[in-house]
């Protein structure tokens, strides 16, 4: 949305600026999104009382009719209309909402050349939607079903992002383990890429969430044989107890889910994996939780996003007997960050002295910041600029856990 703006001669400001239009893109995952939005379109007239304000996004598809009832917002336009928003701001004259039906949308709508990449990495969408229904999430609702898009789009916007410099790319979407499942020729995640591994000038190719059913031998030895993919994973683990992930509608156990990992291990020593979580889901008893901690050291996870289960209205979680109460669900959240820090900290101590590949971003301060393929954030300091070039760093020392290296 920010390049279309910029195609057709509009300046993106930051937001504390003035700005004679506000664009709000929502999330609608929990009820703090919507909270956190609410306060961000508030915040947008107060900055510019003038100003055009527009929502767009999740929260658009799922909550209109409460929407349509804040008076500081101008026009309300949901994920369908996203494609065609400046066209929707320059016509606007008064207070509308234009938003379609997301479940009636049977193609990728692709938004063509317009990329917006910022500093060495970029984000390539791959696909929307979702079939899975988990109990606890509205996604489905707010993105409609799985619609993939098109290989030769995505490849020839990956191929305008090489010409840029951009070195590294990030596959996303709202399911990537579904790509391809929409479409009438047999077509995947590993087939689409395949093709991304061949372009000129990016070095690094990296997976966003990937369902851990997706995780097989067959899927494994395949990935290996794509030299650009980087050595860390994100797993929507969830749950850590096969009570909780029945009643949350999740299809796998907790043995498919550590069967994965093992595949993965064994195909990627030096992998580095992070898994999110929900914590005080219905129903979850103390034992539960328990069994959840267990299986999260079992794994060794580098990384854990903790959330705290978030009634959603239309969901089925939302009308579970034994919800768990605010207390419990924080004291659950508190337990695991702290395993998440106390497993980190054990995995960057293990690679002080060794030698690692970093894509440096940015200076911050005295330091260059960068990240390994396996999305270990390391800095180092040097004379020379080191912003877009990847250089082989000897890890020194963790300060703080700021994990400091050299290229000498």
């Amino acid at each position: 949305m920010k390049q279309k703006f910029i195609d057709n001669g509009y300046k993106i400001v930051d937001f504390e600026e003035i700005a004679d239009i506000y664009i709000v893109n929502t999330c609608t995952v929990t009820h703090m999104a919507d909270k956190k939005s609410r306060q961000i379109l508030r915040r947008a007239k107060q900055i510019n009382p003038n100003s055009t304000l527009v929502i767009v996004g999740c929260y658009v598809q799922v909550g209109k009719k409460e929407l349509e009832q804040i008076e500081e917002i101008d026009l309300i336009l949901g994920n369908n209309e996203k494609n065609n928003i400046v066209e929707y701001v320059e016509r606007y004259k008064e207070k509308q909402a234009i938003v379609s039906d997301i479940n009636k949308q049977k193609e990728y709508k692709d938004f063509g050349k317009t990329t917006y990449t910022e500093k060495v990495r970029a984000f390539i969408k791959i696909q929307d939607g979702c079939n899975n229904f988990c109990s606890y999430c509205i996604i489905p609702y707010a993105r409609g079903r799985v619609r993939s898009r098109k290989i030769e789009n995505i490849v020839s916007e990956i191929k305008d992002i090489a010409q840029k410099g951009i070195k590294e790319i990030v596959i996303t979407g709202i399911h990537i383990a579904s790509y391809g499942i929409d479409f009438d020729e047999k077509i995947n995640l590993i087939d689409l890429l395949k093709e991304i591994n061949k372009i000129e000038g990016i070095e690094r190719i990296r997976l966003g969430s990937l369902e851990p059913k997706l995780i097989t031998e067959k899927f494994v030895e395949d990935l290996r044989k794509i030299e650009k993919i980087c050595n860390q994973f994100h797993m929507s683990l969830q749950s850590g107890c096969n009570e909780t992930l029945k009643r949350m509608n999740r299809k796998y156990t907790t043995q498919d889910f550590e069967k994965g990992v093992q595949i993965l291990r064994k195909a990627y020593p030096d992998l580095l994996l992070t898994a999110d979580i929900i914590v005080g889901f219905p129903g979850e008893t103390e034992e539960e939780f328990k069994t959840t901690y267990e299986f999260l050291k079992k794994i060794r996870f580098y990384k854990i996003h903790t959330f705290k289960y978030s009634k959603r209205k239309g969901t089925i979680a939302e009308k579970m007997p034994n919800q768990i109460n605010n207390k419990i669900q924080e004291e659950r959240s508190k337990k695991i960050i702290e395993l998440s820090n106390k497993m980190q900290n054990t995995y960057n101590n293990n690679y002080i002295g060794k030698k690692v590949q970093v894509l440096f971003e940015e200076k911050e301060g005295e330091y260059y910041k960068g990240h390994t393929p396996n999305y270990m954030m390391i800095q180092v300091k040097s004379k020379e600029n080191l912003e877009n070039k990847i250089e082989t760093v000897k890890i020194d020392t963790i300060e703080m856990d700021k994990i400091i290296g050299s290229t000498n």
